[in-house]
């Protein structure tokens, strides 16, 4: 029997992390990363696995020289601290394997100090690997030549992860995404034939999910929709696990725009409790979408990108986007359509990211080709993108004047006011035929969103430290009770979208502030030996002033997204 310990490195401060947010929900991180249980499963039962989570715990390098096989995943987000702990680690003398997202698109990143690498999935390499070097035959490279077939794929063990601290559970259904977005690596990991799992898996794991208290789950696929006619039966089923189990779970996920013209899986996604759902938008501009290759975004049918988004709302499914500026159309004038886009879209949440190229995309390749590409490792302009219709300053200072103007308080409380107050939002999820037919259950339901609303606006008046913005949350926490006082489903969303705002207004005064704070959807931009643990307290932090520079609450957890946006 070998013992195996199992890391994932700290996240730097993002946009979907909510660092700055999570001391006013009483945890520690937004969500454990899908790879950790799943590679615990995948451990043939003789060893021994101990899974490391750096967001909520602090590495004892001591303990894990301990370890006889230490494994290491991440993403580009992570590159830089994964970097830091393969170094302590080799210098430890221990035996070091190296998974996940960003390895496989930049192999040689770590040099000779990993031991072991693994390209893309793992379901069979894993395993592999283990009884190989059990016998002293291991190889340095696994790379499978197939996909998984996700019938196969076990249940992840989520009872060995430290869960109390975490905000989100995390299900993966699918993975694969039918679209070719130039700049995106999903389907680099994954591949463009949608794969999903049987409907007995899934409620196999929400019953393992809801055994470890999660109460709250994101569904990780980068495009659950991917394959609309197969996740339908899923989706029944899922629904059908929530009826018996008086609808436990609250889920948030990620989705194509082309949601928009299924009445059918928009319905069996509410009956499902799916009250989110996170969308690559990307840009207002078609021009950039058809440069991109983003497609289903342009098609005619539906109308127009504005009227795709209004018809999910107004089905009852909230809407958070992800929106990219930097394509070869955009010029300077994209910040300010990029900003008239946000508003009229009624979308609260929205992550603003620069164009990158990741290795081994088809956006990569081009721009390597062109001689556009910045080579470093670090980018003082914030992406490896040498853009075309700006300079590198001016892409750089709109990207952080959009993400300012998105979340200066009276510009964010516009959108969510004009939404959820006087367009009078209401989720689906609570007004389906089951909770029509069994009011008992909606009554419940209702307790439960009132009594949580009283908890967190408690919560957010004590450890929100800037007193103008606990003014502006109390004021217009209060303006939305009183309008909406019959839904305390919607205040109760509303308190938490409080709670997300204070993460991303902070974080965009700190970018804009201190350059070394930058991040953007691929990670930060320089290098920081600031220790993580530092970053996540509500109560030291100094005043903002909103006057200065300054992704689900259907789930309150956002996703970190490696590719840019899903499709």
């Amino acid at each position: 029997m070998s013992r195996i310990a199992i890391i994932n490195p700290a996240f730097e401060v993002s946009y979907w992390g909510l660092e700055y947010s999570q001391p006013l929900f009483g945890k520690k991180a937004n969500m454990p990363v899908a790879s950790l249980p799943l590679l615990a499963a995948l451990t043939p039962p003789e060893h021994e696995v101990v899974l490391f989570d750096e967001n909520v715990e602090t590495l004892d390098f001591e303990e894990l020289e301990t370890f006889d096989i230490v494994a290491l995943t991440g993403m580009s987000v992570q590159r830089f601290r994964m970097d830091s702990i393969v170094s302590e680690l080799k210098d430890r003398g221990c035996f070091v394997v190296i998974g996940g997202p960003w390895v496989t698109v930049e192999e040689d990143y770590f040099g000779d100090r990993a031991d072991v690498i693994f390209i893309g999935e793992a379901e069979d390499t894993w395993p592999r690997f283990l009884k190989e070097w059990q016998d002293d035959e291991h190889q340095h490279r696994y790379e499978q030549t197939e996909k998984t077939e996700m019938a196969t794929v076990p249940t992840p063990r989520h009872d060995l992860l430290k869960n109390k601290h975490y905000l989100v559970g995390s299900l993966q259904i699918s993975r694969g995404c039918p679209f070719q977005c130039e700049f995106c690596d999903i389907i680099v990991t994954f591949g463009r034939r949608p794969r999903i799992k049987q409907a007995s898996q899934v409620t196999a794991e929400l019953d393992s999910l809801l055994g470890q208290g999660m109460h709250i789950v994101f569904i990780v696929d980068d495009n659950l929709i991917g394959n609309k006619a197969a996740i339908k039966p899923v989706l029944r089923e899922v629904a059908a696990w929530q009826q018996k189990h008086g609808y436990p779970i609250v889920f948030s996920t990620e989705a194509s725009l082309d949601l928009c013209e299924d009445d059918e899986l928009m319905e069996l996604m509410a009956e499902a409790n799916i009250q989110s759902v996170f969308i690559g938008l990307e840009s207002p501009d078609e021009e950039s979408l058809k440069e991109t290759k983003k497609y289903q975004n342009v098609r005619s049918r539906g109308g127009t990108m504005l009227d795709k988004v209004h018809r999910i709302q107004d089905f009852g499914l909230e809407v958070w986007c992800g929106l990219i500026v930097g394509f070869d159309n955009d010029t300077s004038a994209i910040f300010a359509t990029q900003q008239k886009f946000l508003k009229d879209s009624r979308i609260a949440h929205a992550m603003v990211g620069l164009l990158h190229a990741i290795p081994k995309t088809p956006l990569h390749a081009r721009l390597l080709e062109e001689g556009r590409l910045d080579l470093a490792d670090e980018h003082h302009f914030g992406t490896n993108v040498i853009p075309k219709g700006m300079t590198r300053d001016e892409l750089l200072q709109g990207y952080l004047e959009t993400m300012r103007n998105a979340y200066e308080p009276d510009v964010y409380f516009d959108r969510l006011d004009q939404l959820f107050v006087r367009d009078r939002f209401e989720f689906r999820a609570l007004n389906t035929d089951y909770f029509q037919q069994h009011p008992w259950q909606r009554r419940k339901q209702f307790a439960i969103f009132t009594a949580g609303f009283v908890a967190m606006f408690i919560r957010l008046m004590w450890k929100i430290p800037d007193a103008d913005l606990r003014r502006t949350y109390r004021r217009q926490i209060w303006g939305a009770v009183r309008k909406r006082f019959t839904s305390p489903d919607i205040y109760f969303f509303y308190v938490l979208k409080c709670a997300m705002h204070y993460h991303h207004h902070r974080m965009t005064t700190e970018m804009i502030d201190d350059p070394s704070k930058f991040v953007s959807s691929y990670g930060k931009a320089m290098r920081s030996d600031q220790p993580v643990a530092e970053k996540t307290s509500c109560q030291t932090v100094p005043s903002l002033q909103p006057a200065e520079h300054t992704g689900p609450l259907a789930s309150p957890g956002l996703p970190v997204v490696e590719a840019g946006s899903p499709s």
